[in-house]
């Protein structure tokens, strides 16, 4: 029997297994300089690639069909998979499917660009009993024949390419939310009083991505928050996931769809409101935020 090499005979520690950003950060540098690469090179480093990955490929199916067959074996396959590291690889070799409004959302990324071409967009608001609901607009959003045909180009790519959807249901337009800047926002207030805690300097916020924070009132009250900047729209939610309340401070801010992506099980949010994508029904609680003077407060007691 082939012996399987004991850990303690790595040149690594116990322990001192890499971190999942630093493992990401150096698949992004190879593919970076692999990108660098005369044609020739390219293709024998691509066919190397390829083929290390079959190879992972066929020993991640065989580990998981032994592991699904026994009863034993197949609470520890699904706690693995809840695993971020985890999920995130065998995803790659696409063993666990994506959950169908990521997979959704990737086949709408790939029929915008022609909706834009017209002048057109579309929003994936939820996925219910087979079926998508969505929220088009501009061009894709009348009556005419090109907004017919930009119509039919979604429902298509989204029966054909998302198993489980079979129809696809267009929503009536909402309101366009008005955009109120930063600088605009005023507590008018002692903005010290009834729970509210000093974030920092607005301008200290950077724009399109997340913010967090331990925040402590001069009541005692805690709360870790993330404020999400998006075009200079500040919101604030307690960095709890409402799937199984995991931080969300390093969440996938998606700024052109305006959505926030949880990193542990992939449930998806719409960042300025709270609202679950994934799961209608489930929300991110909100905590009230205002700008004064240059600085953000949120108040973290009601």
């Amino acid at each position: 029997m082939t012996a399987i090499a004991d850990q303690s005979h790595s040149t690594s520690a116990p322990g001192d297994e890499p971190e999942f950003e630093k493992l990401a950060k150096r698949v992004d540098d190879a593919m970076r300089a692999l990108a660098g690469l005369d044609p020739m090179s390219r293709a024998i480093a691509e066919e190397v690639k390829a083929s290390v990955e079959s190879i992972h490929r066929a020993g991640l199916v065989s580990i998981v069909r032994r592991l699904k067959a026994e009863e034993a074996t197949r609470e520890a396959l699904f706690e693995l998979v809840d695993d971020p590291v985890v999920h995130l690889l065998l995803s790659l070799h696409e063993i666990v499917r994506p959950d169908p409004m990521t997979l959704a959302n990737r086949v709408l990324a790939d029929v915008r660009p022609q909706l834009h071409s017209h002048g057109g967009d579309v929003a994936l608001v939820r996925i219910e009993d087979g079926t998508a609901f969505v929220r088009l607009e501009g061009a894709c959003n009348g009556c005419s024949m090109s907004s017919v045909t930009l119509r039919n180009l979604v429902e298509n790519a989204l029966t054909e390419s998302v198993p489980g959807v079979s129809a696809v249901e267009v929503l009536p337009n909402e309101p366009s939310p008005t955009l109120i800047s930063v600088e605009s926002l005023r507590i008018g207030l002692n903005p010290t009083g009834e729970g509210w805690v000093k974030v920092g300097a607005a301008a200290d916020i950077p724009v399109g991505d997340i913010t967090a924070a331990c925040l402590t009132a001069s009541s005692g009250d805690q709360a870790e928050v993330i404020v999400v900047n998006i075009a200079q729209r500040l919101t604030a939610y307690r960095n709890e996931c409402a799937h199984e309340a995991l931080p969300l401070d390093n969440a996938m801010l998606d700024v052109s769809n305006g959505t926030l992506t949880c990193p542990w099980h992939g449930f998806c949010y719409d960042a300025t409101s709270g609202e679950c994508l994934t799961a209608p029904g489930a929300q991110l609680e909100q905590l009230p935020l205002r700008v004064d003077e240059g600085d953000v407060w949120v108040r973290v007691t009601t």
